[in-house]
């Protein structure tokens, strides 16, 4: 069987908190607090494991660089795999932060990716709300004015959510994540990220969390106002049903609801694809062999996978290059 089951790298950011140990069957990860998961990652930051299989223990890179073919046949996919999937749980507010586009970044970062990202809402307290740009056009002297006098707040767009929210955050955007924000994040395979503003909070050491204001003034898209929701479009089958929730030149994702014991999820050949499950659980079916998975786990499967059976009830993210 070619699909597999994903073990993820955990980290223990200031801000994070508790629940994906505690529902979503992450607890044997060492992190406390556990921040974030990266699901499927081959960034050496934090690489995912194979967790089923001949090859578990392996990492994610290393058995896809002895089955290239197992990438797919697009263009997007010919330098491995471009994208980060995490799960992130903010016990706290993140930093106001902003990442570089390709261009920057390549330039600045000795070659590295930029990163766009997307959101999708898992969950959100009552009152949650997050941070996508400005308020309105502002210039890199009045920002840099304003942090340094602890005001930027003032001048960020803040936005209420709730539950199945979806946020794209084009490099460039502004923004934040909120307290009380289970978000799934599906993002450019890159780390880069330059800290605006962190509210004057001390990191574990006790001194002052580092900020990269002049890097983020000069990668900032400071036109304000900016629209916040990505469109979706729903298509449907008996028992299971495929919401786009956003698409871009680095990656698609849907959110998928399946209720049934049997639906084909057709080859695609062209791309290897991701599935996250954020409730319930099923089977996946690849020829005579079998998966289980349930809400938490992530599964791998290649583009050589031929047609796949699922059965069950789950709700989950599908991502593809």
């Amino acid at each position: 069987m070619k699909t597999v089951l994903l073990s993820p790298s955990g980290k223990d950011y200031i801000w994070g908190g508790t629940r994906l140990k505690q529902e979503f069957g992450k607890a044997a990860l060492p992190q406390d607090p556990l921040a974030e998961t990266w699901e499927c990652s081959i960034h050496p930051d934090g690489p995912s494991l194979l967790a089923s299989g001949p090859e578990r223990g392996m990492t994610l890179a290393t058995w896809l660089g002895a089955h290239p073919d197992y990438l797919g046949s697009s263009p997007s996919v010919s330098g491995g795999v471009p994208i980060l999937v995490k799960l992130i749980d903010a016990r706290s507010k993140l930093s106001v932060q902003v990442h570089p586009d390709d261009v920057y970044a390549a330039r600045e970062e000795n070659g590295q990716a930029g990163k766009t990202e997307m959101w999708y809402v898992v969950d959100a307290d009552p009152g949650a709300r997050l941070v996508y740009g400005l308020k309105r056009a502002s210039s890199r002297e009045e920002l840099r004015e304003s942090i340094g006098q602890g005001r930027l707040e003032q001048l960020l767009q803040y936005v209420p959510v709730r539950r199945g929210d979806v946020f794209f955050i084009p490099a460039g955007t502004i923004h934040a994540i909120g307290e009380g924000l289970l978000i799934a994040e599906i993002q450019q395979n890159s780390n880069l990220t330059y800290r605006l503003y962190d509210y004057g909070r001390l990191g574990k050491d006790g001194r002052p969390r580092e900020l990269h204001v002049e890097k983020s003034l000069e990668v900032a898209d400071l036109s304000g106002g900016r629209p916040v929701r990505q469109p979706m479009r729903l298509c449907c089958q008996p028992g299971f049903s495929r919401e786009l929730l956003s698409r871009c030149r680095y990656f698609q994702v849907e959110r998928c609801r399946l209720r049934t014991d049997g639906v084909t999820l057709p080859a695609l050949p062209e791309s290897f694809r991701v599935l996250l499950c954020l409730e319930g659980g099923g089977v996946v079916q690849e020829g005579s062999g079998t998966l289980r998975f349930s809400k938490g786990n992530t599964l791998f499967i290649p583009a050589t996978a031929p047609d796949l059976k699922l059965s069950g009830q789950a709700d989950f993210l599908l991502v593809r290059c």
